[in-house]
């Protein structure tokens, strides 16, 4: 790829129909656009997918995935496990080569006027595109969830969109669009079903709760083990080793240990700590796959008709 490039990635609320799925990654495809990766995480009930390519068209590729999402994910028959507020939850741009983060937040503007405009969903600007400065936050702007956010609007006007409203869709809810440095999904599976223990380190590694900076996580159940779910949202002052030993330790107190751990998404080859424990507890890491460098030379193929 010549000239700017961006990345998106879109996550969707939902996670157990692949029909479902493909079809809104098949409405993605725009001349100019890569695919880099997509994952369905039946747990989570959650699907992430991964484009980059020249800015206006991943903005045309972002803003037609998040109007398919409207059109297929009713979030009224189904409870979110992550947190959501929308059938397109959140939608962020990412700086890749040749672009700034300010740029892309101009275009998370864009993104957001035209997801309105078209489909009638509305819009929260967070990050480094938030209107407000108490909407940086995205925990802040999805308190509550769909369900909670959808009272909140009707009875307190500062909880109302940025971008279209005042009150949600009725079935899709709304969107967050942001923009932001890249993100790197972690998760970690313990030799326990101890869910209260994986909420306590939770709270006790995440940066909300004086942990770690730039570290955000919740504890659940997945595949039947206790699970850590991280966004590491700054690896460079937060390297991922320094949060494998920190939630080692915790666990250490609790008498057990992580077992395995997963990336969601891509990794870029600055955040990789080759002879790192972290690196070697990963299960199905390709290197091919997985590292956002190499994927950038080799994407996937759409899913859909050609």
């Amino acid at each position: 790829m010549s000239g700017p490039i961006v990345e998106c990635v879109p996550n969707f609320s939902e996670g157990t129909d692949s029909r479902r799925v493909e079809a809104i990654v098949a409405a993605m495809r725009v001349e100019g656009v890569h695919l880099l990766d997509w994952s369905m995480d039946a747990d989570h009930n959650r699907s992430i997918v991964t484009i980059a390519g020249e800015p206006a068209a991943v903005l045309e590729s972002a803003v037609r995935g998040v109007g398919k999402a409207a059109e297929l994910i009713d979030l009224t028959s189904q409870q979110g496990v992550h947190p959501r507020i929308g059938a397109a939850d959140v939608v962020p741009f990412v700086p890749i080569s040749g672009i700034k983060l300010e740029q892309c937040a101009l275009l998370a503007r864009q993104a957001g006027l035209e997801i309105w405009r078209r489909y009638g969903v509305p819009v929260y600007f967070y990050e480094a595109a938030a209107a407000r400065p108490d909407r940086a936050n995205l925990e802040e702007v999805r308190q509550g969830q769909f369900e909670g956010l959808q009272d909140a609007t009707r009875k307190d006007a500062s909880r109302r969109p940025d971008v279209g409203g005042p009150n949600l869709h009725p079935t899709a809810g709304a969107c967050a669009v942001g923009a932001r440095k890249f993100l790197v999904t972690y998760n970690i599976c313990f030799d326990s079903t101890d869910v209260a223990m994986v909420r306590a380190i939770a709270k006790e590694i995440r940066a909300a709760s004086g942990g770690l900076k730039g570290v955000k996580a919740m504890g659940m159940l997945a595949h039947g083990r206790a699970q850590l779910s991280m966004n590491i949202t700054d690896f460079e002052v937060t390297p991922i080793s320094d949060v494998f030993r920190a939630v080692s330790k915790l666990a250490l107190r609790h008498k057990t240990a992580p077992v395995e751990g997963e990336v969601i998404g891509l990794l870029p080859e600055a955040a990789c700590e080759r002879d790192s424990e972290w690196m070697r507890q990963l299960i199905e890491f390709d290197p091919v796959a997985k590292i956002l460098e190499r994927r950038l030379a080799t994407p996937l193929a759409w899913p859909g008709k050609a």
